[in-house]
Formats: structure tokens, C-alpha cells, sequence
């Protein structure tokens, strides 16, 4: 099977000038790219939704199941990223441990987890936008706020149906023209908003933590319905999977690696570090909105942090909380467009995508082209598809990224005992087998469609491959041209 070779990539590592990404960004730089978007649309949106329809209370747990699977992940991410420092993250691993058909389909589900994981947070941020209008009297035409497969009950009594999210759609256009100017700035802005999102965390802990309702947490692993997933042990591990694509931070961390300075020190510390501080703050935040409203009040609430501060006496704070998410989410997006353009990048570079997606700007040092396309192709997606979906379809691609990952590390340990290691992630095999099976196990709890729909998107994506990629690939034209 086609592979990539660890010196091709440290080679590819190591180019510089024109037409190279610029190495910009410290370990500083990349905890805050990594909280950035974990914070996000997993915290405060769909920690509700996971709440209302899986876990209740014990939403808390399904996020320390998902940290769980998430830290072996971790680690393994940490070795590969400070061994083969060059963008594309868990593709780019994938080539050089199971060859360069797997690395393919990792790509493509790449391109997938983070185009709905940002389409997700756009969605998310419309809804937080329109509940922030609201409250000063400034309405959106409903139609216009809401994709076409959703409806919405109006004062009248009346049912109107959505047209497109028209808001999610601005925004993403918006971040689209930032990312495309620049990684330096692109990183000074998501650390400006970064400070303000945990800023905002922290406030609702401490002053909702004070008016807890004991009563909320009673029972707090509901009874199971009958159905697996509807609440009892199986709906925590469902809502573990529903919530686990919010850790997807440190993932995109790991396709900076070509833009990092000192990448065998910073990318561990990016990684892991990001990872600890948000799984803190995610356990803390499911406690508190959980004990300030009864769970079921979340349910087909995109928006749960709003329905928890109307139970506080601190007026104020709805306004001033919910602008702060508003400003927030647009780090999420911003990230998810960062690592995806990089992957595209990365799959172009190798000829598996057209060569126009593998230029880089001679101004920016950004890849335009990609950052342009994906950026309107996931505008499309948050206009006309609902949050649920894309929550769970990001969820799926994610975790078998991960499972991806952690056997790449297995592969490496036998392949290349020998070769240096910036980091090593430590109890192998322990670890990555953990990482794997833990993964496996989320990704079974999700639902059947969400399965189906993984498996059409990867067919597309083997019909272009081999339609195109598999023609195109460097390597292999590289390995035709050499003497039998």
C-alpha cells in the first residue's frame, strides 16, 4: 500500500519562503486556538440538548466520558504532532501509517467533521442573536432564522415554516474573510474572544452556582424509557457522543503543526493543555445549568444558557452573557475554518485534491482558494440544515479521526521504534487500544441515520479519489516514474 516515508514529511516539514505557511504561532498561541473552540457549540448549546433528550443531570458524566475517550486520543495526537509537525493533522498521519487510501478517506471525513462543526456553532449563534434582538424589541422575519426542515409556533398560534438561517449564513462569511487574511491575525483575534468566552463561563459558574435548585438533580441519572439512549446509563453514553465533537479543539490544534514554532514542545503543550482546561470548566458549567433549570426545559433549545439565567435574579447578565456568546461563537467558527482549510491544503499539496487549493497567497500565506470555497459551501450547510444533525454528524466524523489516530500510533511503535519522538505518549499499547475502544463505544450509541449519513459522505469521497485523487496523487506518479 502506497505510504508516505517520515523523512518525505520532515522534509515537507522543514520548506520555507514563498508559497510555504509561515511558522507564527506559540504553545500560548495553541491553547488558546484549542479553548477557542471547544468552548462553543457543545458548551452552550448542545450541553442543553444532550441534557434534555439523553443524560439529564448526569450530562456532567457524559462529558467526563467523552474526556475519557478524549485524553487517550490526546496523547496520541501529541506524539504524532510533535514527530510529523506538518499541517493536515490526522490525514497526514494516516498516510504515513496505512497508506495513502485511508489517509484519504481521514481527509475527507476531516473535511466533514469540521464543516458541520462549524456550521453547528453558525446555527447556534443565529439563535443566540435572535434571543439577544428580543430582548430590546428588534424581531427577524422567523422564516428567516431557521432552515427549511424546522418550524416554529408564533404568537398568533400559528406554525410558520423556516425559508433559510440567514444570520448563520453572515457569519460564516464574515469569519470566512478573516481566515483568509492571515494566520497572525486570525490568532490575536481568537485569543481576544477566548478571554472574553472563559470570562463568561466562569461568571455563570460562580454567580449560578449560588442558586442552584437541589430539586433539578432529582433523579439524576433519569430512568431509561425503554429506548437506548433515551436516558439511563445508555443516554449517558449517547449524550457523550452527542457532546463529544466539542473536543474537536485539540484536533484542530494539531493541523496548525506547520504554522507552530518549536512544534516538538508547543504541540503537546497546545494539545493537552487545552484539553485539561476545558474539561474542568465543562463539568463545572453542565452542573450549574442543570441545577438552575430542570433538564426538560432544554429540550429543542439550541439556547439553554439563556432559559438558565431567567431563573437568577441578575437581569443583566442575560444581556451581557448571551452578547459575550454571540462575540464568543465566532472564535469556534473560526478555528473550524482554520483546520479545515489546512487539511484541504494538505490533500491538495499531496495532488489528492486540484492543485488550486494547494496555493498559497503570496500576501496572506493563507490557502485562499480552500478558505473561500469551504467557506461557502458551509454557509449553505448552517442555512439549510438543522443543528441536531450537524451535531451528531460532526460527532461520528470525529471519533473515527480518533480511532484512526490511536492505531496510527500502534502502527508507528512497530514500524519505527527508533525514530525521534517529541513527545511519547506513554502506556503503549494500553493507551491508544483504550483510545480506540472508547471511541468504537460512542460511536455505536449514535443513532442509525447518523450512520447513514457518514457512509454516503465517505462513498462520495471514494468516488473522487478514485475519479481523481488516485490519478493525481504525487506519490504515485512519483513511484511510477522510479526504474523497476
Amino acid at each position: 500500500m502506497l505510504k508516505k516515508s517520515l523523512e518525505l514529511l520532515r522534509q515537507e516539514a522543514a520548506e520555507s519562503g514563498a508559497g510555504t505557511l509561515q511558522r507564527t504561532l506559540n504553545g500560548f498561541n495553541l491553547i488558546a486556538i484549542g479553548i477557542g473552540v471547544i468552548i462553543g457549540a457543545g458548551l452552550f448549546s448542545l450541553t442543553g440538548l444532550a441534557a434534555a433528550n439523553n443524560a439529564g443531570p448526569a450530562v456532567t458524566l457524559s462529558f467526563m466520558v467523552a474526556a475519557v475517550g478524549c485524553a487517550f486520543s490526546a496523547l496520541c495526537y501529541a506524539e504524532f504532532a510533535a514527530m510529523v509537525p506538518v499541517a493536515g493533522s490526522a490525514y497526514t498521519y494516516a498516510y504515513a501509517t496505512m497508506g495513502e487510501l485511508f489517509a484519504w478517506i481521514i481527509g475527507w471525513d476531516l473535511i466533514l467533521e469540521y464543516s458541520v462543526g462549524a456550521a453547528a456553532v453558525a446555527i447556534s449563534w443565529s439563535q443566540y442573536l435572535v434571543k439577544f434582538l428580543s430582548k430590546y424589541d428588534v424581531y427577524l422575519p422567523p422564516q428567516l432564522v431557521m432552515s427549511p426542515f424546522e418550524t416554529a409556533a408564533l404568537a398568533d398560534g400559528s406554525t410558520v415554516r423556516g425559508l433559510l438561517n440567514v444570520p448563520a449564513m453572515l457569519i460564516v462569511a464574515a469569519i470566512t474573510l478573516v481566515v483568509v487574511r492571515g494566520t497572525r491575525g486570525s490568532a490575536w483575534f481568537n485569543a481576544l474572544v477566548v478571554t472574553l468566552k472563559v470570562s463568561v463561563v466562569l461568571v455563570f459558574i460562580a454567580l449560578g452556582w449560588q442558586y442552584i435548585d437541589p430539586a433539578n438533580y432529582q433523579p439524576y441519572i433519569p430512568q431509561n424509557t425503554g429506548v437506548f439512549g433515551e436516558f439511563g446509563w445508555s443516554g449517558i453514553l449517547r449524550g457523550a457522543g452527542v457532546v463529544f465533537f466539542v473536543f474537536i479543539g485539540f484536533d484542530i490544534v494539531a493541523t496548525m503543526a506547520q504554522e507552530t514554532k518549536n512544534p516538538q514542545r508547543n504541540m503537546p503543550i497546545g494539545i493537552i493543555g487545552s484539553l485539561l482546561i476545558c474539561t474542568v470548566l465543562f463539568v463545572l458549567f453542565g452542573h450549574v445549568l442543570t441545577g438552575l433549570a430542570h433538564y426538560t426545559e432544554f429540550k429543542d433549545s439550541a439556547a439553554p444558557v439563556a432559559i438558565a439565567i431567567e431563573k437568577t435574579p441578575y437581569a443583566w447578565l442575560a444581556s451581557a452573557v448571551i452578547l459575550a456568546i454571540i462575540i464568543g461563537y465566532t472564535s469556534v467558527i473560526l478555528v473550524d475554518l482554520l483546520g479545515q482549510t489546512r487539511v484541504f491544503f494538505a490533500m491538495a499539496k499531496d495532488g489528492l485534491l486540484p492543485p488550486v487549493f494547494a496555493r498559497v497567497h503570496e500576501r496572506f500565506h493563507t490557502p485562499l482558494q480552500s478558505g473561500l470555497l469551504l467557506g461557502l459551501f458551509i454557509a449553505l450547510f448552517a442555512g439549510f440544515v438543522p443543528i441536531a444533525v450537524v451535531g451528531e454528524m460532526t460527532s461520528i466524523g470525529t471519533l473515527l479521526a480518533f480511532v484512526m489516530v490511536c492505531l496510527g500510533v500502534l502502527i508507528m511503535r512497530k514500524k519505527e521504534p527508533d525514530a525521534p519522538r517529541g513527545f511519547r505518549t506513554p502506556w503503549v499499547p494500553v493507551v491508544p487500544v483504550l483510545g480506540i475502544l472508547t471511541c468504537l463505544l460512542m460511536m455505536a450509541s449514535l443513532p442509525l441515520d447518523t450512520w447513514i449519513r457518514l457512509a454516503v459522505w465517505l462513498a462520495l469521497g471514494l468516488a473522487i479519489y478514485y475519479g481523481y485523487g488516485r490519478k493525481h496523487s504525487k506519490l504515485r506518479q512519483e513511484q511510477l516514474r522510479q526504474p523497476a
